[in-house]
C-alpha cells in the first residue's frame, strides 16, 4: 500500500506541473503577440540616406608640411555631432588612401565619437570673448593611434587637419580635444600631445590651455 504522504508529495507535484505548463503556455503567447506587435511598427522602407552637401576637408600633405582645403560633396547628417564624425570619417579614409599625400593605415571606425560641448570661461578662438563656441571632444579608436606613423610633424598634422576640417564645417568650435577609447592619452604616437585643448581657425598655432595659445 502507498503510504499517505507519498500520495501527497504526488499530488503537490502534479498541482506544481500544471500551474508550471500554464505559465509557459502564457509567456509563449505573450512572446509571439510582441513579435506580431514589433513586425507591425517596423518600417517598410529603409531609411533615407542623407542628402549631398558641399563640404570643405582640410587635407594634410607630407611633401611639404601644409594642410590643403579640398571641397568634397558629402552625403551628411544633420545632427552636428553626427556630421562631425561623418566629416572626419571622410578626412580618414582619404588617409588611408593608396595615393594619400598623408598616409595613415585604414581601420574600419578610426572616430568612434564626437562630443560638442559649450567652451567654459568665454573666449573665442581668437581669445577676444566673443563668441565662446562649442568644445569638439573627439574620441578616436585605439586601433588608429597605434597604427598611426610615429613623428612630430605628421602626428601635428593629422592633428590640426581634424581640428581645421572641424572648424571649417562647424564654425561654433573653437577648440578641440582628443581621446583614445574613451581615455586620454598622452600623445598621438609619441609625439603630438593629445591631453591638451587645441584651437580651431588658427593653423599652425599649437595646442592651447586655459583659453591661450602655446608660445
Amino acid at each position: 500500500m502507498t503510504p499517505r504522504y507519498q500520495k501527497i508529495v504526488f499530488a503537490v507535484l502534479l498541482v506544481i506541473s500544471i500551474a508550471m505548463g500554464a505559465v509557459l503556455v502564457r509567456l509563449r503567447e505573450q512572446a509571439h503577440d510582441r513579435l506580431l506587435k514589433g513586425m507591425d511598427v517596423a518600417p517598410t522602407t529603409a531609411p533615407a540616406v542623407a542628402p549631398a552637401e558641399q563640404a570643405t576637408l582640410t587635407v594634410a600633405n607630407d611633401m611639404d608640411g601644409t594642410l590643403v582645403t579640398e571641397a568634397r560633396s558629402l552625403p551628411l547628417p544633420a545632427d552636428a555631432e553626427a556630421r562631425a564624425r561623418a566629416l572626419l570619417e571622410k578626412l580618414m579614409e582619404i588617409y588611408a588612401g593608396a595615393d594619400a599625400m598623408h598616409p595613415v593605415p585604414g581601420v574600419p571606425r578610426a572616430v568612434e565619437q564626437v562630443f560638442l560641448l559649450p567652451v567654459k570661461g568665454g573666449g573665442g578662438a581668437k581669445g577676444n570673448g566673443e563668441g565662446a563656441g562649442q568644445l569638439a571632444v573627439v574620441n578616436l579608436a585605439g586601433s588608429f593611434a597605434d597604427g598611426h606613423p610615429s613623428g612630430i610633424e605628421t602626428e601635428s598634422l593629422t592633428v590640426e587637419s581634424i581640428c581645421e576640417t572641424l572648424h571649417a564645417n562647424l564654425p561654433q568650435i573653437t577648440q578641440v580635444r582628443f581621446l583614445v577609447d574613451g581615455q586620454v592619452r598622452t600623445t598621438l604616437a609619441g609625439h603630438a600631445d593629445l591631453t591638451r585643448t587645441y584651437l580651431t581657425g588658427e593653423p599652425g598655432a599649437g595646442p592651447n590651455q586655459d583659453g591661450a595659445p602655446a608660445p
